[in-house]
């Protein structure tokens, strides 16, 4: 992999649908609910995959480590989501989880294979046959990947749609999808930036928080989190947010609580303290992801729900 660069990707703002007047400068995508992944093929019968961190991740998903013969000789670095579909053929984070993290166990991950499948679907191309394309636009990138043909039976080049950006957010609105990619036909690949350029719009809010403590639970619960605190940096500071005490499953609670108990501290990681009854503090390096009706005008989240424990993006 050494004569192939390594690139960080390229990321979407949240935002929303561009202006009417612009929309054929567009191409849209549906937002997958999965894990990032950049795949090395130096054409040389080998294959990288690496997640959004920067970590190898081949060993957990064994069967996608047959992309390295779908070119041939050609060298390339692709981008794009490993998923886990359900009975809908639509993408679960929830069903993902359990192949995430076994990437130094291959008995492991031999095993999950064949009860959750993974999937890589593929939407951009980086670099071809030793050419750098990140400073093509998307147009081109895309024409490169989609004549390329890979799909395979573990990987998949989803098709994008020029203009008609209304009708597709509808459609993943009415299809229960995650939400809709929006990306300029002219913007280059910036690896490692947040650009305007591809703009993500959630179905549902959602919100990547850092955990700076929990509750403890109640009855069966004892033991285990009843509930996070979460919060989010601003100002060089970990602002508090609130409280999320639903949507964790047995398995969630069983794996936060464990994360939690070797993360304990003494002091509050939040600034300024939240009064919270029975508060236990941790060492503000857990991130997950939240969903939210709304916020408060005192910029606490209402009805938030745990979506997912996000590792990819675990803070320093």
């Amino acid at each position: 992999m050494a004569d192939l660069p390594v690139y960080p990707p390229m990321l979407a703002t949240s935002g929303s649908l561009p202006p009417a007047a612009e929309d054929d400068r567009w191409a849209y995508e549906t937002k997958l609910d999965g894990q990032r992944c950049l795949g090395y093929l130096p054409g040389d019968g080998t294959v990288l995959l690496r997640a959004r961190s920067g970590a190898d991740i081949t060993g957990a998903y064994p069967e996608l480590r047959a992309l390295r013969t779908a070119l041939g000789t050609r060298s390339a670095v692709l981008d794009g989501e490993v998923v886990a579909l359900d009975e809908r053929g639509h993408s679960d984070f929830e069903r993902l989880q359990s192949r995430m993290g076994l990437a130094d166990h291959p008995a492991d991950a031999a095993r999950m294979r064949d009860r959750v499948p993974a999937r890589l679907l593929l939407f951009d191309v980086l670099l071809l046959s030793g050419r750098p394309l990140i400073d093509r636009p998307y147009t081109e990138r895309r024409r490169v990947l989609e004549g390329l043909e890979l799909n395979g039976p573990h990987w998949s080049t989803p098709a994008a749609l020029v203009g008609h950006g209304e009708t597709a957010l509808t459609a993943t609105r009415a299809e229960g999808l995650e939400g809709l990619v929006c990306k300029r036909l002219d913007s280059v690949y910036t690896p490692g930036e947040r650009s305007r350029h591809w703009v993500k719009i959630r179905h549902v809010h959602t919100l990547d928080v850092i955990v700076g403590g929990w509750v403890p639970g109640r009855g069966r619960l004892t033991g285990l989190p009843g509930a996070l605190l979460v919060g989010v940096r601003e100002g060089g500071v970990l602002r508090y947010v609130g409280a999320v005490g639903t949507g964790f499953g047995d398995r969630d609670r069983a794996v936060l609580g464990e994360l939690l108990r070797v993360s304990a501290i003494d002091a509050c990681p939040f600034t300024p303290q939240p009064e919270v009854v029975g508060a236990r503090w941790v060492l503000p390096r857990l991130i997950g992801e939240v969903r939210y009706a709304t916020l408060t005008r005192a910029g606490l989240l209402r009805h938030p729900s745990w979506h997912r424990l996000r590792p990819d993006l675990a803070e320093d």
